[in-house]
């Protein structure tokens, strides 16, 4: 119980508004301790070749990853960050977690090819039939389609760990056993953004795209980054890590690489220690 309540004062941080902040909690509420039921042998993959002798096993902890097929399926999984999110898991807690990837795709060839170039080489199962949502009846919104479930497959903590430092941080705290509080607030400060659009123009696909925003500190306490999130894995954002001094600046450098041709309009969300925060980035073009 107090797990979900704490993914609960979580996501209505990162909330701004009232009724979304009802809507989130009345949905963790409703997963509270929920056990998510697994197709009967499901297949595994990888690369989404060759089938691997790969089952739902009873770890001490398991994290259900699932990806629909609406919209850009390689902007939701973020392969890369799951990786490094799994090899620091590794490196702390050996053999007690097991990662479960259920992607519904939309394109096969696309999602292979994706889990190629990314050299995702961990078993992931295509699940054609949508077979894992439709026996759990997952909420629509992408942040409730990740979960951290104990040995009996019961839900302790909803939310996706590689879009938000706070819930990785939660994820992390209850697979090697650390207590459970809330922090302290931290102080805050306010915060000017140069743009909340760029406009990249029309360009040839394959060159890579740069543009900046510029994030400057206009109150009296040193401002502090805590993440930045692409909607999509095509898009970089690169930053300092330091502080902000009062009235001082920083640049966030956004590199965008389109996959094909296309017309894009991408979000950037930065979450800072500012009253004004988090901040919503647009980006948009033209990739002929």
């Amino acid at each position: 119980m107090k797990y979900i309540v704490f993914c609960i004062l979580l996501f209505m941080s990162i909330s701004c508004i009232d009724s979304k902040q009802k809507k989130i909690v009345d949905l963790i509420r409703e997963w509270e301790s929920k056990e998510i039921v697994f197709p009967i042998n499901p297949i595994f993959t990888i690369g989404g070749k060759d089938t691997v002798n790969f089952q739902v096993e009873r770890n001490k902890y398991k994290i259900v990853v699932y990806v629909d097929s609406v919209g850009c399926t390689s902007c939701k999984l973020r392969l890369l960050a799951w990786k490094g999110f799994m090899a620091q898991i590794d490196s702390l807690s050996s053999n007690t977690v097991q990662f479960l990837y259920f992607i519904y795709p939309k394109n096969k060839m696309e999602l292979s090819y994706n889990l190629m170039v990314d050299n995702f080489r961990y078993p992931v199962c295509f699940d054609e039939k949508d077979s894992l949502n439709k026996l759990n009846h997952f909420p629509g919104e992408m942040m409730f389609h990740t979960f951290l479930l104990d040995r009996a497959n019961k839900v302790l903590a909803v939310g996706n760990p590689v879009y938000n430092q706070k819930i990785k941080k939660l994820y992390l705290d209850l697979i090697l056993g650390r207590e459970i509080s809330n922090e302290k607030e931290e102080l805050k400060t306010t915060a000017i953004l140069s743009a909340s659009k760029l406009d990249m123009g029309a360009f040839e696909w394959h060159y890579e795209q740069i543009g900046e925003f510029i994030l400057t500190n206009s109150g009296n306490k040193p401002l502090i980054i805590n993440e930045v999130v692409s909607s999509c894995g095509c898009t970089v954002i690169e930053y300092s890590s330091n502080p902000i001094q009062p009235r001082d600046s920083i640049k966030l450098k956004v590199r965008y690489k389109a996959e094909h041709p296309e017309y894009f309009n991408k979000t950037i969300t930065v979450y800072c220690n500012a009253e004004n925060a988090p901040f919503k980035l647009k980006i948009s073009g033209n990739a002929k």
